[in-house]
């Protein structure tokens, strides 16, 4: 393959991973506002002083029960707060981390996509996921925030834009990285599992001639995939949410949590080891469908272009 020919074959893939992602997201920006409000939902015991965090809760129940009350409370409108800045952070981001993700396969001698071994598939997930994690913290934040007012309180800026400007006047350039440190915790290791998990999934069941390329086949992988994640993410994704949406003092320093190491600490001492799989049913619900959805149509459009699959 001619040098010229390979850079627009990257390209090509980086678009393909922007615009697919960008669809998982926006399919899925009510539940991960429902997510949110959960992750958020009687922090550090606020309304009671046991660590039973099942009692008292504004969002009861799950999925279901938190989408209700949203769409009472806020109409359909509230359900897709944030959604600009997520796909701001889709493009930057998730272009980045599944669209750099083959190409560092193929660095470190994963020629072969049938017969990758599973570790480089999960080191190139990790690198993928921390560069693009840590390019587009600003827009994840301003995400977070947006998605955690609930009824009754007023958001802090009027659109994303004024949430970028106020944030660098108020917080300084630092602040635009609030949370960095979880995020990228995040980022590394969910798409050092879930590109991974939808990849070795995918080439073992070929492989062992349970199924074919087609259709079918990515369902089960991305669904599979977004299963996993869920399950290795949900911890990391609260500590995430609780640092970004904080408030600061006037010298800009966090009022409630130091650092990941802090908030972790607090959570387990104020709500116990379940406060950290906080709103972890949205979570999944999430991160299940936007897999599936993103992965289908990343397929879809590398046949539509003359890509080779995944």
């Amino acid at each position: 393959m001619s040098i010229n020919r390979k850079k627009s074959e990257n390209l090509t893939r980086f678009a393909l991973s922007g615009l697919s992602n960008m669809c998982g997201a926006t399919t899925t920006n009510p539940i991960d506002v429902i997510k949110i409000r959960m992750q958020l939902d009687n922090e550090l015991g606020a309304r009671h002083g046991s660590k039973n965090i099942f009692k008292n809760r504004y969002y009861n129940g799950f999925n279901l029960n938190g989408g209700i009350r949203i769409l009472k409370e806020e109409g359909v409108r509230g359900l897709y707060k944030g959604l600009f800045p997520s796909l701001l952070r889709e493009s930057s981001y998730s272009t980045i981390r599944l669209g750099a993700y083959e190409p560092l396969k193929v660095a470190l001698g994963a020629t072969d996509p049938a017969h990758t071994p599973l570790w480089k598939k999960i080191t190139s997930g990790a690198i993928s996921g921390t560069i693009g994690s840590a390019i587009a913290t600003p827009t994840d934040l301003v995400k977070v925030r947006f998605q955690a007012v609930g009824p009754g309180k007023e958001s802090r800026y009027r659109n994303t834009f004024h949430a970028f400007a106020t944030i660098l006047r108020q917080e300084g350039v630092r602040g635009l990285w609030t949370g960095v440190g979880p995020t990228v915790q995040r980022a590394a290791i969910l798409t050092a599992t879930q590109i991974p998990s939808y990849d070795h999934t995918k080439h073992t069941l070929i492989n062992n001639h349970i199924m074919k390329e087609g259709p079918p086949l990515h369902v089960v992988s991305s669904f599979t995939a977004g299963f996993v994640t869920a399950c290795t993410t949900s911890p990391v994704d609260v500590v995430k949410t609780r640092v970004m949406n904080q408030a600061k003092d006037n010298l800009g320093r966090p009022t409630v949590y130091k650092n990941s190491l802090d908030c972790i600490l607090k959570i387990m001492k104020h709500e116990g080891v379940f406060g950290l799989y906080k709103g972890f049913i949205p979570n999944w619900m999430r991160i299940g469908p936007h897999t599936v959805v993103t992965f289908f149509v990343f397929e879809q459009l590398r046949k539509f272009v003359g890509m080779r699959p995944v």
